[in-house]
C-alpha cells in the first residue's frame, strides 16, 4: 500500500511517526511545501531568542533514511484526481496513491486592509517569514502586531527580542478574547505593558499608508493613527482546504475538510488531520487535537480501534513570560453556572473557576499571572471529579504555604489524559513507574510525557510521587546510612546552622563515622558554603583521591597537572614556562578541549615542585581535579575576528576569574562566543554566552558529555553586569538544590516546573532569594585562594605528597614508554620486559 501525505508540518510528521513505527511494510511519501522538514511552530518565537531551524526541527537524524519512507521538500501539490487516485505537483509530476492524508494545515488570515501588501508587512507562520522579519528588524525601530490573540502576543515577544519598540493592535475590546474574560484580560494587559509592549484594543484599521516618521502609518476608524517600521499580521488562521475544495470533498460550515470519527473525509480513501480538518463542523487550532487526529488516522489505517471524539481546547501558555491558562467554559456560558474569582492587584494575578449550578463540578477556569493550579484543575474538569465543599479554596492563596485543598491526583482515573501532546494517560505513567521509571527524567524518556510543551510536568511529578507511595516504594532521599537527609537538605543545614566541619555535621545531624559517599559530599558542601582550604586538617580526610592530591590520578598511578588559563588565553612567556616545566619533569603534554595545557605523568612527590614552578610563572590551579568550574572556553571575539560583536575573550577571562574558586555538585563548564557563529560552542555548556548586537544571550544547563544536551535560553540582551548577577544566582541555586554528582543538565531535567520555574527563580527572583544568592557567591569570590599555593606553603600539607610514609623514594614501579616524541604509561606486557624510563628531576 502506498500512502501519500500532503503537508509536513507538526501534525503531518506526527502521523508519519505513528504509522512508520507500527507498519514498516507500508510505503509512505511525504510532500512538504516548505524547503525544510517539519519543525516546532509552537515554539517558533524561540528563533528570535537564538534557536536555529535545526534546533526547532522535529525530525530525528536519519528518520527518513528508511527504505519505506520518502520525503519531498519544495513539493507544492496543485491538484488531486480522486478517480485516478493521483496527486499532481507544480512541476507536472504525478504520484499515485492508495490512501491520501491531507495535513495541509492553515494559512494566516490577513484582514482586507488597503496597504496590507506593502513592503515590510509580514505574516507570522514559517521560518522564512521569521528570517524576513529578522532582516527588517535590523533596520527598523518599531513594529506592530495586528492581532491580540495567542499568536499575536507570541509575535509581540518576537518583536521585543528583535529590540524593537513593540505594539499590539487588536480589533476586540480586550486581549485574548476567546480564552480569557474581562478581568483576566486587564491583568494580562497590565503585565504585558510592564514588559514594554504598548497595547491598543478596540482598533479597526482602515488603511496602511506612508508614514511621516516611520515606514508605515496605520489609520484607525476612531480617527487615531500609529506609525511603525514593520507590521506583522497575526489575526487568526484559516484552514487550507483549497485542494479538497477543488477535488469536490465535503467541507465544514466554516471551511476545513469534513471528517468522521476515523478522520476520513467524504472520500473513504482520503483522510484529513490537523488545522485543515473539520470534525462535527469544528476546527481545531491547537497542536494537541491535531496530534490526536494523526494518531487516530494511523490507527484506522492499521485496523486498530479508537476514534477521534473531539478535543478539549484548554490551554496553558507563557506569553512574554506571563502565565495564561484557560480551561473549558472559561466565560461561564453554561446555564446556571457560577464563578469564584480572585484578583491580586499587587502581584497582578487573576484566577477564576466556573462551577456547575449544583456546585459539584468544575466547568472552566481562567488563570493569569500564576497558572500553578492548571494541571489539577484541568483534570477535575475533564474527568468530572467532585469539587470540595468550598471550591473557592482551589484558587485562594493558602496560609503558611499549605497545600491547596482538593488538588490531589489519587482521584484521577487511570484513563485520565495527563499529557495531551503525546497522549499519555495516568495509567501509562503508573505502568512506567511500576516498570522502574522512578524519576521525572526516566518517565519523560519512556512515555514521552512532558517532552513537548512541558505544561504537564508538575502533574506528571505528582502522579510519580503518588504512585511510588501507593506501591509502597520508600523513595528515600537520604544521602547514605549516616544521614537521613538529601544533599539539598544537608546544604541547608550547613548554611543555616553555620556548621564548619564534618565532625560537627555528623554530631548534630548524623550517626556513625561517615563513609565514602557522605564524606566527599560534605566536603563539597563545606567548600561551596565557606570556601575553606580543602586540605585543612578537618577537611583533608573527607576528600577523594583527586581532591586529596589536587590533581587527577591517572591509570598508572601518576597525576595530571592542569594550570588555569582563563578563557584559553596564555602569553608566549607562559607557554615557554609550561614547556620548560614539562621538559624538566618529563611530562606528556596535551591541549585539552577546554583550551588549556594538560601535563601528564607527574609522580606524587613531584607535584609540589611542579606547582611551585607554575606559580612562579604566574599560573594557578586549574581545578581540573575538583567538582568545580573547570574551564571557560572562548573565541577571540571582537578583539580579532571580523565577525565578532562582543569581547568574548575578555569577558570569558573575567568570568573564569570570578567563578574559579566555586565548588559545585558536579563539574561546570562555560563557553563564551563573540557572535552567533558560536565558535566557542556555548550552547553545549553548563553556562553559555553569545554576543549579539543587543547584548549577551545567556544559555544554561547544556552538556556536551556522555549524554549531550542543548543549553536553553535563560535571558537575552544582557550587559556584563546583568550576566554576572544572573550567573551568580543560577550557580548558587544549583549548588543549593542539586543532588550529589548531578550535572546541571540532569538537574534541569528533573527540576519540577522546568525552564519556566528556573527563569522565575533566577531572572524574576520569584523566591525573593536573589540578593542572598548573589551575596553567597560574592563570599566565594572574596575568599578565593589558589589551592596549589596553599599546599606548597603549608609544611604539614606538603608532607602528604610522598609515595611512602617512611621514605622519600619515588615509586620504582612506574613505567613509561616513548610514543610520538612523548611518553605514555606502559602496558602490563611492556612492564614485564622493559626497563622503566625515569623522568629527570
Amino acid at each position: 500500500m502506498h500512502i501519500i501525505v500532503i503537508g509536513h508540518g507538526m501534525v503531518g510528521h506526527k502521523f508519519v511517526e505513528s504509522l512508520a513505527a507500527a507498519a514498516p511494510h507500508l510505503h509512505i511519501t511525504v510532500l512538504g511545501e516548505e524547503p525544510r522538514p517539519a519543525y516546532d511552530r509552537v515554539h517558533l518565537s524561540a528563533f528570535f531568542a537564538g534557536k536555529t531551524a535545526d534546533d526547532l526541527s522535529l525530525v530525528a537524524p536519519g528518520f527518513f533514511e528508511r527504505a519505506n519512507l520518502q520525503l519531498k521538500l519544495n513539493a507544492q501539490v496543485t491538484g488531486i484526481d480522486r478517480g485516478a487516485r493521483t496527486v499532481t505537483l507544480a512541476g507536472g509530476e504525478q504520484l499515485a496513491y492508495d490512501k491520501l492524508v491531507l495535513a495541509t494545515g492553515s494559512s494566516p488570515f490577513v484582514p482586507p486592509v488597503p496597504g496590507r501588501e506593502r513592503q515590510d508587512c509580514f505574516v507570522y507562520r514559517t521560518i522564512e517569514d521569521l528570517e524576513a522579519m529578522q532582516e527588517c528588524g535590523a533596520r527598523s525601530r518599531s513594529g506592530v502586531v495586528v492581532g491580540g490573540g495567542l499568536l499575536g502576543l507570541e509575535c509581540a515577544k518576537a518583536l521585543r527580542d528583535l529590540g524593537l519598540a513593540a505594539h499590539v493592535v487588536e480589533f476586540a475590546p480586550r486581549l485574548m478574547a476567546v480564552q480569557v474574560d474581562d478581568p483576566g484580560a486587564r491583568v494580562l494587559r497590565g503585565r504585558i505593558e510592564e514588559l514594554g509592549v504598548r497595547v491598543h484594543t478596540g482598533k479597526n484599521t482602515l488603511a496602511i499608508v506612508d508614514g511621516d516618521s516611520a515606514t508605515h502609518r496605520m489609520e484607525f476608524a476612531d480617527g487615531s493613527a500609529l506609525e511603525t517600521d514593520m507590521i506583522v499580521f497575526s489575526a487568526g488562521i484559516r484552514p487550507r482546504d483549497e485542494l479538497a475544495r477543488a477535488a469536490g470533498l465535503e467541507l465544514g460550515p466554516r471551511g476545513g475538510v469534513a471528517i468522521d470519527a476515523d478522520c476520513r473525509s467524504s472520500d473513504p480513501d482520503i483522510y484529513a488531520v490537523g488545522e485543515c480538518a473539520a470534525w462535527n463542523g469544528q476546527l481545531f487550532g491547537l497542536v494537541a487535537p491535531g496530534y490526536d487526529m494523526a494518531r487516530t488516522a494511523a490507527r484506522h489505517l492499521l485496523g486498530a480501534p479508537g476514534g477521534f471524539a473531539g478535543a478539549d481546547l484548554s490551554t496553558k501558555l507563557k506569553l512574554m513570560g506571563v502565565d495564561v491558562a484557560s480551561i473549558g467554559d472559561a466565560h461561564g456560558a453554561t446555564s446556571g453556572s457560577r464563578s469564584y474569582q480572585f484578583l491580586d492587584e499587587r502581584k497582578q494575578t487573576y484566577k477564576k473557576i466556573v462551577v456547575s449550578d449544583c456546585g459539584k463540578r468544575l466547568l472552566g477556569a481562567v488563570l493569569v499571572g500564576d497558572a500553578a493550579e492548571y494541571g489539577a484543575l484541568l483534570q477535575m474538569a475533564l474527568n468530572g471529579m467532585p469539587l470540595p465543599d468550598a471550591p473557592e479554596f482551589l484558587i485562594l492563596p493558602q496560609p503558611d504555604g499549605a497545600p491547596v485543598r482538593g488538588l490531589g491526583v489519587d482521584a484521577l482515573p487511570a484513563s485520565a489524559q495527563v499529557c495531551s501532546c503525546n497522549d499519555v494517560s495516568k495509567g501509562a505513567l503508573c505502568e512506567a513507574v511500576a516498570n522502574g521509571a522512578t524519576s521525572i527524567g526516566a518517565l519523560k524518556k519512556c512515555t514521552g510525557a512532558g517532552t513537548a510543551c512541558g505544561g504537564c510536568v508538575p502533574l506528571v511529578t505528582q502522579v510519580l510521587n503518588a504512585e511510588l507511595a501507593r506501591q509502597g516504594v520508600a523513595v528515600s532521599r537520604a544521602l547514605c546510612e549516616h544521614f537521613a537527609y538529601s544533599r539539598q537538605e544537608l546544604h541547608h543545614l550547613v548554611r543555616v546552622g553555620r556548621i564548619r566541619s564534618f565532625g560537627e555535621l555528623l554530631e548534630r545531624h548524623g550517626s556513625g563515622l561517615g563513609c565514602e559517599v557522605c564524606k566527599p559530599v560534605a566536603a563539597n558542601i563545606l567548600a561551596s558554603t565557606w570556601n575553606d582550604f580543602v586540605l585543612k586538617p578537618e577537611h583533608a580526610s573527607l576528600q577523594d583521591s583527586n581532591d586529596y592530591f589536587l590533581g587527577n590520578i591517572q591509570k598508572d598511578g601518576t597525576y595530571s597537572v592542569v594550570p588555569r588559563m582563563p578563557g584559553g588565553e596564555v602569553t608566549a612567556d607562559g607557554l615557554i614556562a609550561v614547556g620548560q616545566i614539562a621538559k624538566k619533569y618529563g611530562l606528556y603534554t596535551k591541549i585539552t578541549g577546554g583550551q588549556r595545557v594538560d601535563l601528564f605523568g607527574a609522580r606524587v612527590e613531584q607535584l609540589p615542585p611542579i606547582w611551585e614552578a607554575l606559580i612562579a610563572a604566574g599560573f594557578e590551579s586549574g581545578h581540573a581535579y575538583g567538582k568545580s568550574l573547570r574551564t571557560v572556553k572562548s573565541c577571540v571575539g571582537s578583539t580579532w575576528c571580523r565577525f565578532g560583536v562582543g569581547d568574548s575573550a575578555g569577558f570569558a577571562i573575567a568570568l573564569e576569574n570570578r567563578y574559579k574558586g566555586l565548588r559545585t555538585p558536579h563539574k561546570v563548564k562555560f563557553g563564551v562566543s563573540g557572535c552567533t557563529r558560536e565558535c566557542a560552542e556555548a550552547q553545549g555548556k553548563d553556562v553559555g554566552l553569545i554576543a549579539t548586537e543587543k547584548g549577551w544571550n545567556l544559555y544554561v544547563c547544556g552538556n556536551g558529555g556522555m549524554k549531550p544536551r542543548h543549553a536553553e535560553l535563560l535571558a537575552t540582551g544582557l550587559d556584563e553586569a546583568a550576566v554576572v548577577k544572573l550567573v551568580d544566582r543560577f550557580l548558587m541555586f544549583y549548588v543549593r538544590t542539586a543532588d550529589r554528582l548531578q550535572r546541571t543538565s540532569t538537574w534541569r531535567e528533573n527540576l519540577e516546573g522546568g525552564l519556566d520555574y528556573l527563569k522565575q527563580v533566577v531572572v524574576g527572583d520569584s523566591l525573593g532569594i536573589g540578593a542572598e544568592l548573589e551575596s553567597e557567591m560574592q563570599h566565594v569570590v572574596d575568599t578565593y585562594a589558589c589551592e596549589w599555593k596553599n599546599a606548597v606553603e603549608d609544611p604539614e600539607v606538603r608532607k602528604r605528597f610522598r609515595t611512602f610514609v617512611n621514605s622519600d623514594a619515588p615509586d620504582a614501579n612506574l613505567v613509561f614508554m616513548p610514543e610520538r616524541g612523548q611518553i605514555r604509561p606502559a602496558t602490563i606486557e611492556e612492564r614485564r620486559r622493559t626497563i622503566p624510563i625515569v623522568a629527570s628531576a
